[in-house]
């Protein structure tokens, strides 16, 4: 996986993407939900969020749902992506940044924040865990992470789903909708080889989280996505 250009093939796929999601049954509720699991506190009043990995902003919606008053800044890669974020409608305490995950500092992009949602991000990095050490070091004490992401390997059903669902829709669908299946012919394979729940669980308190936790979605991606938490310590 390391050696796909994420970044590039959603600059590739970014036209079409919000039509492909938005064909998924639950894909913007299950975001909505992911972001209410954060408990953000006085519907955002006095706080501020990142939103990393924001693509073309369907999980920077969800967190202005859950936190109308905050201020969030959204960041991805993809420059593709990133323009059709900045093509919808914002209020003004809401602002887009181009950076890689790796790169948040040369970015300009700097905490402390007081919550962090990484939605379908951490599968995608080549090494998650300086990643992830560096997110929490961006949160507040006591600061809450969320990661909204895929992970089937602890459920032979979950991941018999998976592959169902990626073969028989999301691959064909993706192809006629960009003319190329690239994208998500990769999406499979990274979901397939991606931690299970429990060792990502693992992974988040080896990289210095507490209070870790993860919430599985309703609908035909029980078991499949789920919202991973975690939080700074105190």
């Amino acid at each position: 996986m390391a050696t796909y250009n994420v970044p590039e093939a959603f600059d590739a796929g970014a036209d079409a993407y919000d039509g492909l999601v938005g064909a998924n049954p639950g894909y913007h509720s299950h975001l909505r939900l992911s972001a209410q699991r954060m408990q953000l506190p006085d519907a955002g009043r006095g706080l501020r969020l990142l939103d990393i990995g924001c693509g073309t902003g369907a999980s920077t919606a969800a967190l202005l749902k859950q936190a109308p008053h905050a201020q969030i800044i959204g960041v991805d890669g993809s420059a593709g992506m990133l323009a059709r974020a900045r093509a919808k409608d914002w209020p003004d305490t809401v602002s887009f940044v181009q950076s890689r995950a790796e790169d948040l500092e040369q970015a300009g992009v700097s905490g402390p924040f007081d919550g962090i949602l990484a939605a379908y991000l951490v599968r995608n990095l080549p090494d998650p865990d300086p990643v992830l050490r560096a997110l929490r070091t961006l949160l507040k004490p006591g600061g809450v992470f969320a990661a909204h992401e895929y992970s089937v390997r602890d459920s032979r059903r979950a991941t018999a789903m998976w592959n169902l669902v990626s073969s028989a829709v999301i691959i064909p669908a993706g192809k006629i909708r960009t003319g190329d299946a690239d994208l998500y012919r990769y999406l499979r394979r990274s979901v397939n080889s991606f931690d299970g729940a429990a060792r990502f669980r693992e992974r988040l308190q080896d990289n210095g989280f507490v209070d870790v936790s993860s919430l599985t979605m309703p609908g035909w991606q029980n078991g499949i996505v789920h919202t991973f938490l975690g939080r700074a310590p105190a």
